[in-house]
């Protein structure tokens, strides 16, 4: 037999599988953070992410559930099978990929550096010295901290939301903050409360450290879920669903290349 019609056969095998076995796909989110995932005055689950996920479910043919946890309890929930993936904008690093598997690609943010306009500070040890700076306990900017940052003269803070760090910087406890750029461009500086604040320096590139692109995690064991999702973005990017959906909360790609 072909060797492409065989692993074409066994794709749809443990993809049927998984569809006989599941009607409820349950995604683990953080809603504190957005316009990626966060929760509407009526308390109902909104944002990028989870319309994302709406439209993957759709595909799928299966309800969406969503699951809410602090953002470092998400991989291990993952792992206690709490959920059955987790969608809540987790970048995929060499560190997270000894424990669990991603999807194929959901966006591509960058991470930047927000503090007063004018500050001077940039996101150099250099530039940074004798400053504080706060981030979200479990995220990819807390590795890049403790990895390039945690160093005599600066002084680490780590929050279990993102609103935390934001509030210690209007307070003035903290001097910067370190976050998802798009989180903080319309969570924070497109905002009242972000008067007077900036980004700081450019965009920080370390691929090792900060990943490769956002996609949802999944247990390694369970490529026939994976597979499935897979095929739903992939029908969602060549259709222009996820463009769309995408255009709603965005005026810059957050895809990328």
């Amino acid at each position: 037999m072909n060797k492409n019609l065989v692993v074409a056969c066994v794709v749809l095998l443990l993809s049927s599988t998984w569809a006989k076995a599941e009607d409820v796909l349950r995604l683990g989110v953080d809603p504190t953070y957005p316009p990626l995932e966060y929760r509407d005055p009526q308390g109902k689950m909104i944002g990028f992410d989870v319309d994302l996920g709406d439209e993957i479910c759709k595909r799928m043919a299966v309800k969406c559930e969503y699951v809410q946890s602090s953002f470092d309890g998400l991989i291990p929930g993952l792992l206690a099978r709490k959920f059955d993936g987790v969608l809540s904008s987790l970048s995929i690093t060499e560190q997270r990929l000894k424990q669990i598997d991603f999807s194929s690609k959901l966006s591509n943010p960058s991470t930047r550096l927000v503090a007063r306009d004018g500050s001077g500070i940039t996101p150099t040890a250099a530039g940074l010295k004798g400053k504080t700076v706060g981030y979200q306990q479990g995220t990819i900017q807390e590795s890049y901290a403790r990895t390039y940052w945690k160093v005599p003269g600066i002084k680490l803070q780590a929050y279990a939301s993102q609103d935390q760090v934001y509030a210690d910087l209007l307070n003035g406890r903290i001097d910067a903050s370190l976050q998802d750029e798009v989180q903080a461009t319309y969570a924070f500086l497109r905002t009242d409360q972000g008067k007077g604040y900036a980004f700081a320096g450019p965009i920080i590139v370390d691929e090792k450290v900060l990943g490769s692109g956002t996609a949802i995690g999944v247990r390694k064991e369970d490529q026939a879920l994976k597979l499935r999702i897979d095929a739903a973005i992939a029908a969602m990017l060549a259709d222009g669903t996820y463009q769309k959906i995408a255009a709603k909360y965005f005026d810059f790609d957050i895809y990328g290349g």
